[in-house]
């Protein structure tokens, strides 16, 4: 059962995903917080394994409440909710340490999907809408940062390949296809990447990927 703490000012978004995700069989919803203080106290007590976390709240935000509960909880994984799929905000979540974005627009479905997405471990970051928020607002400080590609170096010219393709969007299997490699072999290299930079999840390893220069946006 994946269990979910669900962080939104507004009292409509958290009964409606609270029922829309209480009828799947695998998902519960643990809790409801109004702001962004409620959600890091909730978290602490209950250690859900996902946060559907709203960006604009009073109080405190998501974004430092994300921050705040990937500091302390790595293992909670952070899907931030937002009304628009470009909002400046959202970029800054990712690298606060969410594991990618949803839009409050999004079906039943698609809710349940994110949620067990996240919770396995993968990031939200297949659907395009993400590659391009990320690709976007990295253009907001086009300069590579030089500690981030230096740290680049400490992969083999595969874990780079790979890690510029994750930034691209592209899944496990994509990534294997183009490479023309087995899929286990891609999650092994991943897995490499992750620890060797330090990151959380493929969402992360994206950021990064940008803004050390490593993958420039389209058009850049």
């Amino acid at each position: 059962m994946i269990r979910v703490l669900i962080a939104d000012d507004q009292q409509m978004v958290r009964q409606g995903f609270t029922v829309l995700l209480n009828t799947q069989p695998d998902i519960e919803v643990v809790g409801q917080a109004v702001n962004g203080i409620e959600a890091v106290g909730q978290v602490g007590e209950i250690v859900p394994d996902v946060v559907l976390m709203d960006i604009r709240m009073p109080e405190l935000g998501g974004i430092e409440a994300t921050a705040r509960i990937t500091a302390v909880h790595p293992e909670v994984k952070v899907l931030v909710l937002t009304t628009f799929d470009l909002d400046e905000y959202v970029y800054e979540a990712l690298r606060a340490g969410a594991s990618g974005f949803l839009l409050k627009d999004a079906s039943a479905e698609q809710l349940a999907e994110a949620v067990r997405v996240v919770a396995a471990g993968d990031a939200l970051l297949a659907p395009g809408v993400t590659r391009r928020l990320i690709a976007e607002f990295s253009r907001l400080d086009p300069r590579p940062r030089t500690p981030l590609r230096r740290r680049v170096g400490d992969l083999t010219e595969r874990e780079t390949e790979v890690l510029s393709l994750i930034a691209q969007g592209l899944s496990n299997a994509e990534i294997a296809v183009r490479l023309v490699v087995a899929e286990q072999t891609v999650k092994t290299h991943v897995g490499r990447i992750l620890v060797k930079l330090g990151l959380r999840d493929r969402t992360q390893a994206a950021v990064f990927a940008y803004e050390s220069g490593l993958v420039r946006p389209s058009g850049y």
